[in-house]
């Protein structure tokens, strides 16, 4: 009788749930929303409902499959890093947890730069910038404005901590998700003492560090009378959901860039070399294959240019329909530049103040440019982060496409065509559950490598090769020069 794996993924949108033979087989995928409350600048969510949403997902997908869940022999997690739950000397949450996507922290950011040079910052972390994103400034905040909370704090968890924690009643930190908490030494695979020192954070208030893909330990008898499980079911700690597409869709050499077009464009090659550039400052991570590091420049105006394009011009209209009028354009220029900076600029500029920008405008333009344009515009972003990489010296040789994005085949060719790299989109559409799958595969000795794995069970569905048109390199050339002209009008600066 085969062994299967339970993978959960920790989204942001959706916690979603699969079930993979040990052969790396999908039986059943099953998703619940997350819920969240907001207030201005606030994002957070109750940190009992979210696990009591896991738990419901994982009994979904159980049924669904129609397996007997005593053959489930492991649960292997992925998701999201950053956001924050704080737990008392008891393991009780003391608040509700605090998103990833949550703003409080903008002033404890700034203290921060004052302390912690950005130079600094970036050698020890990888990060090349302190945002409000990373928990380092929500526990700064929690300092400053809950002294409560932050006085009986036990533990300060990631929400992929306090799920293990859930399943197994153990404190563990994978490490790849505090590649995005600010206060982790990339390098060392270590806590930052003097971040954590002049926050006031005790190192004993961290989980115990523990590498990507290992065992986190076995579940709860409760976890196991609840679910149906056997005592002997183990939890997989996993990695970030980001790394777990990168095994899932087959990035796991150099010279391989995947890009996943989600709400955020994330960019992710991995590297053998532990790359520190003061000029090129691109996010770099401790990865999940031995002695790798992941460079992964992540920009926040990626699909979720797209979406707000079609939910304020194309509001009953679906993107396949965005698709097909955008096709009869796709070979001529329609002269129209597209700057995707909704929230302000990530990789590889960090200007917060950047605005999106339609340049080329005229009377014969119409909505379907717009949306092409909106297209290309992160199309152009994509290639710009490529360059960069390349200027480390990192070689790509082709793009895996992975995401909400990669399921438009006008999008894919656009990006082909002004990234004049191949585009390949995986057979297999779940790539983060997948990866997640085979991180415990590999753990438990169902193939002696993550390459294996890789080698027999990802496929390419469809290759888009690049058609090089010379609209697309003068384009590009706007896209620059106008964002360069712009970014003092960004930065407020006097313009004469």
């Amino acid at each position: 009788m085969d062994d299967y794996i339970l993978t959960l993924d920790l989204g942001t949108t959706n916690i979603k749930a699969g079930i993979y033979s040990s052969t790396l087989d999908e039986v059943a995928v099953s998703y619940t929303p997350v819920q969240y409350i907001t207030s201005d600048n606030t994002v957070e969510f109750d940190v009992d409902d979210y696990w009591d949403s896991c738990k419901k997902v994982i009994m979904s997908v159980t049924a669904d499959s129609g397996i007997d869940p005593g053959r489930i022999v492991d649960i292997s997690l992925t998701g999201q890093a950053e956001s924050l739950i704080v737990i008392d000397g008891k393991n009780r949450p003391l608040r509700n947890g605090i998103s990833w996507m949550d703003n409080r922290s903008v002033k404890e950011c700034e203290l921060l730069k004052r302390e912690f040079k950005q130079r600094e910052g970036y050698r020890v972390t990888g990060q090349p910038d302190i945002i409000p994103t990373w928990p380092i400034t929500k526990i700064l905040w929690l300092r400053e404005n809950e002294s409560d909370v932050f006085r009986k704090a036990g533990k300060y968890l990631l929400l992929k901590d306090y799920i293990i924690y859930r399943l197994t009643g153990n404190l563990f930190g994978e490490c790849t998700i505090y590649n995005f908490s600010y206060y982790f030494d990339v390098l060392n695979k270590k806590y930052w003492d003097e971040i954590l020192e002049f926050v006031g954070v005790k190192k004993e208030q961290l989980p115990d560090l523990i590498e990507p893909g290992s065992s986190a330990g076995g579940v709860t008898n409760r976890v196991s009378n609840e679910l149906g499980f056997l005592e002997s079911v183990t939890v997989n700690a996993g990695s970030l959901d980001h790394f777990s597409g990168m095994i899932g869709s087959g990035n796991v050499r150099e010279g391989v860039v995947s890009e996943t077009t989600g709400t955020v464009l994330a960019i992710a090659t991995m590297t053998r070399k532990s790359l520190v550039s003061d000029e090129y400052m691109i996010s770099r991570h401790y990865g999940v294959l031995k002695n790798t590091y992941i460079l992964m420049p992540v920009c926040e105006s990626g699909g979720v240019s797209l979406e707000w394009f079609k939910n304020n011009f194309y509001p009953d209209r679906s993107f396949k329909d965005i698709n097909r009028e955008i096709e009869t354009s796709i070979n001529k220029s329609n002269d129209i530049i597209f700057l995707p900076y909704l929230t302000g600029t990530n990789s590889p500029e960090y200007e917060i103040n950047a605005r999106g920008v339609f340049y080329g405008l005229n009377i014969t333009h119409t909505k379907a440019d717009l949306a092409r344009a909106v297209m290309e515009g992160v199309a152009y972003l994509l290639k710009k982060n490529i360059i960069f990489l390349e200027n480390l010296d990192v070689k790509t040789e082709n793009l895996i496409s992975i995401g909400g994005g990669s399921k438009s085949s006008v999008w894919n060719q656009i990006k082909a065509d002004i990234t004049e790299k191949e585009i390949m989109v995986p057979e297999y559409e779940e790539a983060i559950s997948l990866g997640a799958a085979i991180l415990t595969a590999v753990e438990k000795g169902y193939f002696k490598s993550i390459e294996e794995a890789v080698k027999k069970h990802v496929r390419m569905k469809k290759v888009y090769k690049p058609v090089i048109k010379d609209f697309y390199r003068e384009g590009y050339g706007k896209f620059i020069d106008i964002y360069e002209r712009l970014t003092p009008v960004f930065r407020g600066e006097r313009i004469r």
